[in-house]
């Protein structure tokens, strides 16, 4: 019989010899020290690691407190200026600063500030839901061309086609065609609303696309993609569970980007008559009341004008720091 004790001497013999040569193997000595973990220290997350190299970009983070300035004004700005942006006083026509109108008010009377207030949330509004249909829309058929061969063809022909269309003529079309339907049916304000986001969102998805498809294209390539299948993960669950999640920093760039890009569009379709009715104010819809009169009142022009600047400015910044942040090849640095 053997010794229970040779075993055991036997088994720390080995364990000691495949330490030495591990240590004798080359570059054993760069490996870094084993450093036990603290008890009641914060665990590492990657969102904690997102977060650091996000404040370390000066830009991005100025932009950020710009963005979430500009959202305070229009959301809690009208809870204490308390005068409605459609009021009309005759006697108080073209007035500049004053006291009782601390931005000036319009040809009508209308009090500049409020209208201000009132048609940033409008256009931040429009940005928001566009962009998430844009969003939607470009992630589920990059995601589908990417992981499915049979479907890739098809879809990036259509995003091709997309890709070629005029955008801003199409949108023109399609808002001249549907306004009326869509505004006896819904409502002035609300079948403009749903017109202009959805005309938005369904001509805005196609860079979405193109990027969500090659980062899965790569991914699914990887080892655990080919382990997931190799036990047999269905695949709506290997894409729920294991191809989005890796693909969500490329996503939420593009979500910054295109609330910018919806922004600037609804404020075009607003500046050439085709937004918005004239007593549902809007940034853009601002800009185009303002034309006639823009060398006599200059201001009327400048203030929508620098607050579209300042929000598509500040977003852009945030989605350039996200970018950074959310690379792992440069995170760190």
């Amino acid at each position: 019989m053997t010794d229970p004790r040779e075993s055991e001497i036997t088994a720390a013999d080995l364990q000691i010899a495949e330490t030495a040569v591990n240590a004798a193997l080359p570059g054993a000595e760069a490996l870094p020290p084993d450093q036990p973990v603290e008890p009641g220290a914060p665990a590492r997350s990657q969102w904690r690691d997102v977060w650091h190299q996000f404040r370390s970009h000066r830009g991005a983070m100025v932009a950020l407190v710009v963005f979430v300035g500009i959202i305070l004004f229009v959301s809690v700005g009208p809870w204490l200026w308390t005068i409605d942006p459609t009021y009309v006083d005759y006697r108080a026509r073209n007035q500049g600063f004053t006291a009782a109108h601390p931005l000036g008010t319009d040809q009508l009377g209308r009090d500049i500030l409020a209208r201000m207030m009132t048609g940033g949330r409008v256009s931040i509004a429009v940005g928001l839901v566009a962009m998430s249909i844009a969003l939607t829309l470009g992630s589920l058929i990059g995601v589908l061309s990417g992981y499915f061969r049979r479907l890739d063809a098809p879809l990036m022909r259509l995003t091709e086609l997309f890709l070629a269309l005029p955008l801003l003529p199409l949108l023109l079309l399609m808002v001249t065609l549907f306004r009326e339907p869509l505004s006896q049916s819904l409502g002035p304000a609300g079948g403009i609303f749903l017109l202009i986001v959805g005309a938005i969102g369904v001509t805005s998805w196609m860079q979405t696309a193109r990027i969500v498809r090659g980062d899965v294209l790569g991914l699914k390539e990887r080892e655990f993609i080919l382990a997931a299948k190799s036990i047999g993960t269905p695949a709506p669950r290997m894409i729920l569970r294991h191809v989005l999640p890796n693909v969500i920093s490329p996503i939420m760039v593009a979500a910054t980007l295109g609330i910018a890009t919806a922004i600037i569009t609804e404020s075009a379709l607003s500046f050439l008559g085709l937004g918005f009715p004239p007593d549902f104010p809007t940034w853009g819809r601002l800009l185009y009341d303002a034309v006639d009169q823009m060398q006599m009142y200059p201001w009327r022009v400048i203030l929508p004008g620098a607050f579209i600047s300042l929000t598509v400015l500040s977003v852009n910044y945030i989605g350039d720091g996200l970018r950074d942040a959310m690379d792992p090849r440069i995170r760190g640095r």
